[in-house]
This record gives structure tokens, sequence and C-alpha cells, in this order.
């Protein structure tokens, strides 16, 4: 079966970036000159996903006002003959099918991902969450476990290495590798304390997941925080169906944090062809 679908949950408050995200969206926060979520979108078509399922909330209507037709704007662009950006405004608009579903109760992410049950349907599909940003120097960061799922025909997660002391902040797996950077997963862990962690792979926000979680996520009750966690369910799935992890290549960027976020946009723009001369020696040039 063939991954054509990608949801992703945007219904967050985006606590953790107020008094910035009081009115907008924490996925439209600006990363250089596009939003978080523009990102991900990019990484998901670059990586074959013909349909992007928003899960969103209330205050989330300018990220469908940013992927939809803006006539008012595109006029303006022509009449002004700015045929470059008149370019780029379409190209967001016309890059993949997208389709919205509200999540009407914050009861975390295996909630949001149960309520795009049946824009999903009956088939394997992506997730993946607007607060990780990755760089890769090829195959892009979902399309590597497209990869993994095209070759198992199995659920895949994405795992990056953490330092242990930095485990309990993540859920992690207890996994032997059967390939080079992937491992077939025996068990998972909700934010472990660093003496109960099985390893140092941290499970991070790309997923690829068979039709046979939606089933199990009804039946998942509340766990942390009276949230249902995807990663409960994952684990039941795990009992019924292979659920494999891969190492992937390249660089995440946890976009969720704040100094976290303030690294991506200084490293992304250093690497930037127009302003990252420029910005570097801007740089050098601070008396710190």
């Amino acid at each position: 079966m063939k991954v054509r679908k990608a949801v992703l949950p945007v219904a967050g408050l985006g606590t953790r970036f107020l008094p910035a995200t009081k009115a907008m969206p924490k996925e439209m926060l600006p990363l250089l000159d596009k939003p978080l979520i523009q990102y991900v979108v990019e990484e998901a078509v670059a990586s074959g996903i013909e349909q992007i399922i928003f899960v969103t909330g209330r205050s989330k209507r300018p990220i469908e006002d940013h992927f939809d037709k803006d006539y008012r704007l595109e006029t303006q662009l022509q009449e002004s003959g700015k045929t470059e950006l008149l370019k780029m405004v379409r190209d967001i608009t016309d890059m993949v099918e997208i389709a919205y579903v509200r999540q009407k109760e914050a009861l975390g992410l295996g909630h949001a991902v149960l309520t795009a049950k049946n824009l999903v349907g009956n088939e394997p599909f992506a997730v993946m969450l607007g607060d990780d940003i990755i760089r890769t120097p090829s195959t892009p960061g979902i399309g590597q476990l497209v990869e993994q799922f095209n070759r198992y025909q199995a659920s895949v997660l994405a795992v990056e290495k953490v330092p242990m002391q930095q485990i309990s902040s993540y859920g992690c797996v207890a996994a032997s590798e059967i390939a080079p950077r992937t491992f077939k997963v025996s068990d998972m862990v909700e934010k472990p304390p660093v003496a109960e962690a099985p390893s140092d792979l941290a499970i991070i926000g790309r997923y690829i997941l068979t039709p046979e979680i939606f089933p199990i996520l009804e039946q998942t009750r509340a766990g942390r925080g009276g949230e249902i966690q995807l990663t409960d369910a994952i684990k039941a799935l795990g009992h019924q169906q292979d659920i494999y992890a891969y190492l992937f290549e390249g660089k995440r960027y946890d976009c969720g944090d704040k100094l976290e976020y303030l690294k991506a946009t200084v490293e992304l723009a250093l690497m930037h062809p127009e302003f990252g001369e420029p910005l570097g020696e801007f740089i050098r040039s601070l008396k710190l």
C-alpha cells in the first residue's frame, strides 16, 4: 500500500511561546521567510504525499488562510509586475490538496490523530508534528520513513539519539537493530526516568502508521495529563503487528522550544544564499 496522506495536528495552544502566540498560531511563527508549518508541508510534498489533513482548533484560521487563494494579493502583485512574488504566493496555494478537521477538545496527540480517522480511511498515513523542522542532505525526513514503510509494510517511527540526561523529555523505544539505522521495536516508554529508559533512541515528530491504529485509539484511555497518548496506542499496536524505528539522516530543530527556535533561525539564516554571508559578518563583529 502507498502512503498518500499526512495528518498534521495543529490544534495546540502554543503556550510555550506566549505572548507571541496569544493571537497567532505557533505554527505560523516565521523561520526566516516562511512560517514553520510551510516547512512541514513542503517536506510532505517532496516525499510524495498527495493530501494534507490539518487537525485544527480555535484560532487556527491563519493556517487555512496561508494555504488558501488570496485574489486581492495576487491581483495587486500582478498589477505591480511582481511576477516572482506572484509565483511564490500561487505555489503555496497549489502545492498539495488540503483538508481540515476540527479537534473540539484538547485531549492529546492520540485524540488529534483519531479525529482524522474519516479523512484518512483504511490506508497507511503519515503523522507530522509542526514543532519539528528537519533538514536532510537528500531524502526528506518523512520520505525516509516512507521508504522504510515500502520495505516492511508496517508502522515506522522516526528516532534520534539524544543524551541520556535528556531522555526524560521524550518517548523512547526498546529496539534491536536489524539493518543500518533500522530497528525492530519491542517496547515504548513515554518520558521515562533516566534510570528506567530502555535506550537513548528518542521518538520525534514523524510517524508512518497503519490504519489499525484507529480502533486502538478509540479504546485507549486517557493517560498522563488527562490526554490520549499516541505512544500508548502505538505500543498496543505492537502486540498485533511489527513496529519499526528508523534513525533518520539529517538534523532536527525543536522549534517548540524558544532557545532551539532561535538557534534554528540563526543556523538556517547562515546557510541562506542571500544573507548568510552578511549575517555571518555581523555576528563576527559583535563584541560578546
